[in-house]
């Protein structure tokens, strides 16, 4: 191991060593059953004599600190009688603190382990990547020649590039050549470039309500203001926008998380309004890619003509969330600053896994992989849907969505406390559902359950939603109780 260790002067070395190896030990950063460097090794790296750390390590071993095994070395031992050290943080009671917004942001919670029965909503079905070919594609890109050379373009991999502009022109209609995109990290990435090079501290955001929380999190931590814009069955209404909304952030193919397309009058509504108040359009087409009835349609981009949309992909939905891999459709008079705030940030993503992806869209193997989870995600949209309109009729209405990765209902009754009531009962019995109400910025907001059906298997579903049909009647009961019946009277 790499032990970092100061000597001060040529004074009681052996005091010197012994102290901080043992501070080391007892604040622990060094663990029990860690393997300290050979004392002849130590020396040489703090230019003593070997007979200094020798003796240093002795002391250690005589406060049973440290144990020597016979051709093995010198290991940390548990002081006797103490419970394992927790690891040193840095100073607690500093006087550094956040900018105002960012007090009550704060970063997902880590969920644990998904339940039995798991309804999250966004979450792709992993085991129906084409594991072996994009493992092929990478191991082409790890060899030494694919990987000489400095840093990247920070708007990314010219054939990348060029081979996410034809596919998003092919099957989303979107107006881009090569030039046209940035590869991102994630569509989150893609929105922090778009608010670091776009708005002024104080500027006005308009979102869906409800809406996508960390895209509004994220503007809001940039400074702006948010305000939150109602939808209804045409999607964002565009009638409630703010007159000085510097941007609206909208996914106008299928609205997160209620599921309804932007009608087209609201489309040329929303498009004429941006041109009047020379604002920003950002388009959010996380999903549209999964469509399984109805007429196909337009990005909202694909009919601008005035370059005010700004167009987010993502390949978290269609491939795994772990690739972090997004891309951004911006006209030729932001690039400069897209690529200048790109190379001042996170810099260009991974290249390994851009040439992949570039060879993976010209082999044609993600359109095939599109049609493949389509197919079993229609499925269980389709079973789902059938059951909310059934078995769940009673407390839910579910909300009309050909596209996606969830389904949206609405509670009938109750209101936020029995959905939290709910997802709390269904937790119990394994399975997770999202809650409506967790997706809102307002005061009062909408509550309802929220189905994902990506990281469930078909043969799964009926089990789960039986689950969850017990957790809603659970629920109904708790907030009714039968009255006892009355004696008779005296």
């Amino acid at each position: 191991m790499e032990l970092h260790l100061t000597l001060q002067g040529r004074g009681d070395l052996v005091r010197q060593i012994h102290r901080q190896l043992r501070d080391a030990i007892l604040e622990g950063r060094l663990a029990p059953g860690e393997r300290l460097p050979p004392t002849r090794e130590l020396a040489a790296r703090l230019s003593v004599a070997r007979n200094t750390v020798a003796v240093a390590y002795e002391w250690l071993s005589a406060e049973g600190l440290l144990s020597g095994r016979a051709g093995a070395g010198s290991f940390v031992e548990q002081p006797p009688g103490a419970s394992r050290p927790a690891r040193v943080r840095s100073a607690a009671g500093a006087p550094l603190v956040p900018r105002p917004q960012w007090r009550h942001l704060e970063a997902p919670l880590d969920r644990g382990p998904a339940p039995p029965y798991d309804f999250d909503a966004g979450v792709p079905d992993a085991r129906l990547f084409p594991y072996d070919a994009w493992r092929r594609h990478v191991a082409r890109q790890l060899r030494a020649s694919a990987l000489r050379g400095g840093d990247a373009d920070p708007a990314g991999l010219p054939r990348l590039r060029a081979a996410l502009a034809h596919h998003v022109a092919l099957a989303r209609g979107v107006r881009a050549a090569a030039e046209d995109v940035l590869v991102t990290s994630g569509a989150q990435g893609a929105l922090d470039l778009i608010g670091r090079v776009l708005l002024e501290p104080g500027a006005r955001v308009a979102v869906e309500e409800p809406g996508y929380p960390p895209a509004r999190r994220l503007f809001e931590s940039l400074g702006a203001r948010i305000a939150p814009v109602p939808v209804d069955a045409q999607g964002l209404r565009v009638d409630a926008l703010p007159e000085d909304a510097r941007l609206v952030y909208v996914t106008p193919s299928h609205q997160f998380p209620l599921g309804m397309p932007l009608s087209h009058a609201r489309r040329v509504a929303l498009l004429a309004w941006a041109e009047r108040r020379n604002a920003v359009l950002v388009e959010d087409d996380y999903d549209s890619e999964f469509r399984f009835g109805g007429r196909p349609l337009e990005s909202l981009q694909g009919a601008d003509r005035t370059g005010r949309v700004l167009y987010v992909g993502s390949l978290s939905k269609v491939m795994l969330p772990s690739l972090r891999l997004g891309f951004l459709v911006a006209p030729a008079s932001l690039q400069p600053a897209l690529r200048a705030a790109s190379a001042l940030g996170v810099g260009h993503c991974p290249l390994p896994e851009q040439a992949a992806l570039a060879r993976f869209i010209e082999d044609g193997l993600l359109a095939r992989h599109v049609r493949r989870m389509r197919r079993a995600y229609a499925a269980r949209h389709a079973r789902i849907l059938a059951a909310l309109q059934g078995d769940f009729g009673e407390w839910l209405e579910p909300v009309a969505s050909e596209t996606g990765l969830h389904l949206t209902a609405h509670l009938r009754a109750g209101g936020v406390a029995r959905e939290a009531d709910i997802v709390r009962r269904a937790l119990e019995a394994g399975v997770r559902v999202g809650r409506l109400s967790a997706l809102c910025a307002a005061k009062v907001p909408a509550a309802g359950l929220v189905l994902g059906y990506g990281a469930i298997a078909l043969p799964r579903l009926d089990e789960g939603l039986r689950r969850l049909r017990a957790a809603c009647a659970a629920a109904a009961v708790s907030r009714h109780p039968a009255r006892p019946a009355r004696g008779p009277r005296r």
